[in-house]
């Protein structure tokens, strides 16, 4: 890179700030949050003021993160997986955007679009559930080099030219549509 933030950035990852620093940081903070809000060790302290063991939370979530940090498999695959997550949070906030657009102030403020049983809501927690799966498939490795996504779509297409799968495929979208149309006005 030519200029001196590229240089930075190449500095950076020189130093193993990508590789090593961020991806301890990540799995140390994950790591704490998740034994915090568990309280997995306990809580001390009097009744009314119980506090986790923080201590002993922060110590165990310093030696995961060194332990991750330690394999470069684990490494690559959370680098992998931040970086589409990223990409994935990008494209729903552009969506949300687009959404803006269509719905009026009044629509957005309401909340009509995304109230709890909405088809809106439900479909697009569906999307952001599949998508992350996919992501995860995508950035692990089965022993031949594959990606679990390309070993999981290569034994999908093996049914590709299989009749019974067709059918199977068109009754599917065949309801799929019937209860769209019955009951996506509810």
């Amino acid at each position: 890179m030519a200029t001196v933030l590229g240089n930075v950035l190449d500095f950076f990852r020189q130093l193993g700030v990508y590789d090593v620093l961020l991806p301890f940081i990540l799995t140390f903070t994950i790591m704490f949050a998740i034994l915090e809000r568990s309280a997995l060790f306990g809580k001390e302290g009097p009744k009314d003021k119980e506090v986790t063991k923080k201590n002993l939370n922060a110590m165990v979530a310093f030696v995961t993160a060194f332990l991750v940090v330690a394999s470069s498999k684990l490494v690559a695959v959370i680098t992998k997986v931040s970086s589409e997550i990223i990409v994935l949070l990008l494209v729903l906030v552009f969506f949300l955007m687009m959404i803006g657009t269509f719905y009026s102030k009044a629509e957005i403020d309401k909340g009509e679009w995304l109230k709890e049983g909405s088809w809106w809501r439900t479909g697009f927690m569906v999307f952001v559930a599949i998508s992350i799966i996919f992501i995860f498939m995508d950035a692990l490795k089965a022993d031949n080099g594959q990606t679990w996504l390309e070993v999981f779509w290569d034994w999908l297409s093996q049914f590709a030219t299989n009749t019974g799968v067709a059918a199977i495929v068109l009754i599917i979208v065949l309801l799929l549509i019937i209860y769209i149309v019955m009951y996506a006005g509810d």
